[in-house]
């Protein structure tokens, strides 16, 4: 099993940043990627962005392109998100989560950070 921690959330106004950690433990070398996904109140849970951990190939979500940066270090099992141009629709519970394979759902998710952005 894989643990993971997330922290870094906050209130931030609107066009500020945050950056967002995610601490991994446990079979850490079973990891395939990592993701950041968000929840909004009343909204599905949608994908932010993702990292392969070995090829480091990155994947972002439109609605964040050019303002998220993902990127991770993995001496010390840590993936991080910087959110930069922050808008008020992006206020939601941040979720760090991996999964095993490419073909794997992912499998491990952490509690999440609350990441809100007044206008």
């Amino acid at each position: 099993q894989v643990q993971l921690v997330e922290s870094g959330g906050g209130l931030v106004q609107a066009g500020g940043s945050l950056r967002l950690s995610c601490a991994a433990s446990g079979r850490t070398s079973s990891i395939y990627s990592m993701a950041w996904f968000r929840q909004a109140p009343g909204r599905e849970r949608e994908f932010v962005a993702a990292i392969t951990w070995s090829g480091g190939n990155i994947y972002y979500a439109n609605s964040v392109k050019g303002r998220f940066t993902i990127s991770r270090d993995n001496a010390k099992n840590m993936v991080y998100l910087q959110m930069n141009s922050l808008k008020p629709e992006d206020t939601a519970v941040y979720y760090c989560a991996t999964r095993q394979a490419a073909t794997d759902p992912y499998r491990y998710w952490g509690q999440g950070t609350q990441v809100t952005v007044s206008s």
